[in-house]
Order: structure tokens, then sequence, then C-alpha cells
């Protein structure tokens, strides 16, 4: 607890209270150092242990580690850190092999000539679908502090065009996956892509009884609000930069948002199935001896099904993402 840890005259000194064998006690010690080190050390406290990174001022091999020849009895070396001369010498061997092995199979490799078009592409693909989803999550939020509830009921004549280029042009995501030009799998793609869409176009776009209900508001917050962090994340990618917030955002916020969102689209269906009963609308009639009618929404009920494994799908998808992006990383010890 509380550890005094200074640097004076390439000597570090050491004092702290621990709980030890005998109770609590005052641990101290010192170490002079063979050769001038840096006066700042590092300290790094765990509930196990105490570790503390000394920093040589110049880069060379010590005959020992103290300036006194014979080893002080509280000191012992910890052989998993431990690397020599011939070490190093090998480690640095073992990397220049590997960077010229690397160059060689990359001067193998046949170089794309559209690269730099497929990049430029991307950057603005990504970029035209954040600066619209963040409009449409923008006006939403000042429509909501301007005029409240009221903002709720309107919301589908607002915002639909925009939202209808955004989703429209979201079908070049499939597109993109589907010619490799992404690493992302097809899909994944393709069931947010054209579930989205079917809501929109299908359910949305048919039924003027459906697009003054509450819920179209927040099934549009929520998918504006998820895209703010992902559009971005991809255009920086394309372009070698990683910013460590936005990558944490991009994998973290559709934890509560992407439920959410299935929630609405749920909704949406469930709402307007009642108005397909009635209006009789895609529902539609075979010619056989029985006159048998596939009522559309009864291939609603079967969507719901369908809806709720996609999520499952996706969201299994997006949490090996996350994983993969945030999860801990391996360090090789020395």
């Amino acid at each position: 607890q509380n550890p005094d840890i200074t640097i004076t005259d390439n000597v570090l000194h050491f004092r702290a209270q621990g709980h030890g064998a005998k109770g609590d006690n005052i641990y101290e010690f010192e170490i002079e150092f063979l050769e001038p080190v840096e006066p700042k050390p590092v300290c790094r406290m765990t509930q196990r242990q105490l570790n503390i990174t000394v920093k040589k001022k110049e880069s060379n091999w010590w005959e020992r580690l103290t300036k006194q020849e014979k080893r002080p009895l509280f000191l012992a070396p910890d052989f998993d850190r431990w690397l020599d001369e011939s070490d190093a010498e090998m480690e640095l061997k073992e990397k220049e092999e590997e960077k010229i092995n690397k160059m060689k199979i990359e001067s193998r490799v046949p170089k794309d000539p559209f690269k730099h078009l497929k990049k430029g592409y991307l950057i603005m693909y990504n970029l035209v679908q954040f600066l619209g989803f963040s409009w449409i999550f923008v006006n939403m939020t000042v429509r909501l502090f301007i005029l409240g509830k009221d903002s709720f009921y309107d919301t589908f004549h607002t915002i639909s065009d925009m939202m209808y280029f955004c989703q429209t042009l979201a079908l070049m995501e499939i597109m993109n996956s589907l010619i490799g030009l992404v690493r992302s799998p097809l899909i994944p793609s393709v069931v947010q892509v054209f579930g989205r869409n079917f809501v929109l176009f299908v359910i949305l776009g048919t039924l003027e009884e459906m697009q003054s209900k509450p819920v179209v508001f927040f099934l549009f917050y929520v998918w504006s609000i998820s895209e703010l962090f992902r559009y971005p994340y991809y255009m920086l990618s394309c372009i070698g930069i990683e910013w460590k917030p936005l990558t944490w955002l991009r994998y973290t916020v559709w934890i509560p948002l992407y439920p959410l969102g299935g929630l609405a689209e749920a909704v949406c269906i469930v709402q307007s199935i009642p108005i397909f009963s009635e209006t009789g609308k895609f529902s539609l009639g075979l010619p056989n001896p029985l006159n048998v009618t596939i009522q559309f929404p009864f291939v609603l009920q079967i969507y719901l099904i369908a809806l709720f494994l996609g999520i499952f799908v996706n969201f299994r998808h997006l949490y090996k993402q996350r994983k993969h992006h945030l999860g801990p990383k391996k360090r090789k010890m020395k």
C-alpha cells in the first residue's frame, strides 16, 4: 500500500506498507544499478503484485544488474522474461527473415490496378451514408425538442425521402460483399438490408395508416443512431486509420440498439397485420379447383419468425466481431 519509489544517484529506493507472514510491516530496499538509468520509473500495481519498470539511459547489454558484484539475497531473476544477447540476436534474425518472406510473398501477388479506385468508392459510399443518417438523426432530434410528442406522428412524411435514399443505397453493401470488395460476410448484410427495406418499402411505404404511428419515430431513430458510428468507422478503416473511441462505439452501441431496432420492426409488422387483413392488399388468389388464397397477413406471421431468426444470426455475427476487435490481446512475454 502507498509505495514510495524514487531513483536518485542511480539508486532505486523502495518503501511500502504490506501484509506478509508477520502481519502488516514496512518493506524497504535499495538497488544501485550497474550503469545509469532514467530517474523516472514506471509503476503498475495489481492485487497480487507491484511491477516497476526502469529504463536504461543507453541501450546496451549489462554484465549484471547491480553495481555490487554479489547479487542481493532478496533479488531473483524472472526467467520467463529473461533475455540475453544471443536470444536478442536470434529474435532479430527471425524478424528479418519474416520481413524478407513477407516481401517475397507480396511481390508474387499481382497488384490491383483498381485499388485506389475501389478505395475511393468505399470512402465516398460510407461518407454519403454517414451524412444521410446524420441528417436524419439531427432533424429528428431538433423536431423532438421543438414539437415534443407531436413529432412522433409526422416522422414518416418528414424523414421518409432521405430514409428511402439511404436504404436504397444500402443495397450496394450486398453487392460489395458479393464481389469481394469488402470482407464482410454476405448473409448478415442480406439479413439487415432486406429486413429494413421490407419494413420501410412494403409495410410503411404502402400503408398510409402506418405512416402516422409513433413506432415509426422510434424505428427511424434507432436506425440512424446505429449508423452514426458504423459508417465513419468503415470510412476511416479504408485509409488505415483506427480511432479507438470510435472502434469501441462501433462494436458496443449495437448491443442495446440492435434488439430495439428488431423490436420496433416487429411492432410495425404486428400493427400492420389487421390493416392488411381488412384491405386484402398483397393477398394472392391461386387459380385452382380449391380456390385457395394466400393471405398476406399469414406471410407476415411467417416473416416475424424469420425476423427473430435473422436477429439471432446478426447478433451472433456482431458479437464475434466485437470479441475480435475489443477482446483481450495475447502478448508475448520475454
